[in-house]
């Protein structure tokens, strides 16, 4: 995936503010010294397609995720997913690792796949275009700039997500670590292993530990 092919994508996308970071943080925080906005504009597809598209066997990078954007957007071009190039729209996004996706693969089938290849692939065929682009969505907080800092001090807090009418709420243990509750009850919750990538810009992202779920599975 390629940023002159997303940011093409892109442009014919603007999605409504729906969180702020008043909204996430508490009023207590703002009473310590907070770092400057963010002003960068540079996207969260450069971050995707930094090391290229192919799959290798690193478990911590973003290679099926980044396949999974660039097929979304393959077949629908006008998909609300093309937002993550628009380096000019803020927005949080929580990425699943590789290692998540085997994890999601696994839930779902009951095999385990030697490859992030085989892992895409079982994945696709299984949920189809529409799935994943609803997946995607449910991983993206439009509007709204957070960083990991100011997630630590947000435990509680109700997020809405890019998907219609649906939202994730945060889940803060020893005023360190920060989980994700989902839409599954039965699904242990994702945490964050990778915080503030992209850190500066508009589009910041954590990079998290199981791909979140919109529905009960």
């Amino acid at each position: 995936m390629t940023f002159g092919r997303l940011a093409r994508l892109g442009t014919v996308l603007v999605l409504a503010a729906a969180t702020t970071l008043a909204t996430v943080a508490p009023a207590s925080a703002h009473r310590r010294s907070e770092p400057a906005p963010p002003t960068g504009t540079a996207s969260l597809a450069t971050l995707l397609a930094a090391d290229g598209s192919g799959f290798d066997r690193n478990p911590r990078d973003f290679d099926i995720l980044d396949n999974a954007v660039t097929a979304v957007l393959t077949a629908k071009p006008s998909s609300p997913v093309a937002v993550l190039a628009d380096g000019n729209t803020a927005l949080t996004a929580f990425l699943p690792d590789d290692r998540a996706f085997r994890r999601l693969a696994y839930d779902l089938t009951g095999h385990r796949y030697r490859s992030e290849a085989q892992v895409f692939s079982v994945l696709a065929t299984k949920l189809g275009v529409d799935t994943i682009e609803s997946v995607l969505l449910y991983h993206v907080v439009p509007g709204a700039t957070i960083g990991y800092r100011a997630a630590r001090a947000a435990n509680g807090t109700v997020l809405t997500t890019a998907l219609t009418g649906s939202s994730l709420t945060v889940k803060v243990y020893r005023c360190r670590f920060v989980s994700l509750v989902d839409a599954d009850p039965d699904a242990r919750n994702a945490f964050v292993v990778a915080p503030d990538l992209n850190a500066g810009n508009l589009q910041i992202a954590h990079g998290i530990d199981r791909v979140l779920r919109p529905v009960d599975l």
